[in-house]
């Protein structure tokens, strides 16, 4: 698996994606441009070196990627950090550490990270650590620390 920074040849990938998962995270291609985009996925095709499951290795010169996930990070103006804008994960392919992996290298990358989320995704955000406060009945809020546990 693979995760970098989005290109503006992503971002109908990433639209996809987000537009799937039933979510608005805006102007995505200024988020792209500005490099608060990143995109998970896997090498597909190449030569005879890929693996069981058709994944190619990652040094194959011949391999496709293919995007199977997405976070789009929003800076935050009075805090360190950034705000998850948005995440998905192709359905076929959740459950594989595709989210967890995005959220892990925005942390990385910002140090701290703010979500806004609905009580059906709260169990995703508390395996990854964030502590979380309610908003009201079925939002929540939660924000960790790259000290954190993730």
């Amino acid at each position: 698996m693979f995760v970098r920074t989005a290109t503006p040849d992503d971002a109908l990938e990433v639209r996809r994606i987000l537009d799937a998962a039933l979510l608005e995270p805006g102007d995505v291609e200024s988020r792209i441009d500005a490099g608060d985009v990143l995109v998970a996925g896997d090498r597909r095709g190449g030569t005879a070196s890929a693996g069981d499951d058709g994944t190619a290795s990652a040094d194959d010169p011949d391999a496709t990627e293919r995007i199977l996930g997405t976070v789009v990070l929003e800076p935050l103006d009075a805090e360190s950090g950034a705000h998850v804008g948005a995440i998905g994960v192709r359905r076929r392919h959740r459950g594989h550490g595709i989210g967890r992996a995005l959220i892990e290298r925005g942390l990385e990358r910002e140090g701290r990270l703010t979500a806004r989320f609905d009580d059906r995704v709260r169990p995703f955000y508390e395996r990854l650590g964030f502590s979380i406060e309610p908003i009201d009945e079925q939002r929540h809020s939660g924000v960790v620390v790259a000290t954190d546990s993730v």
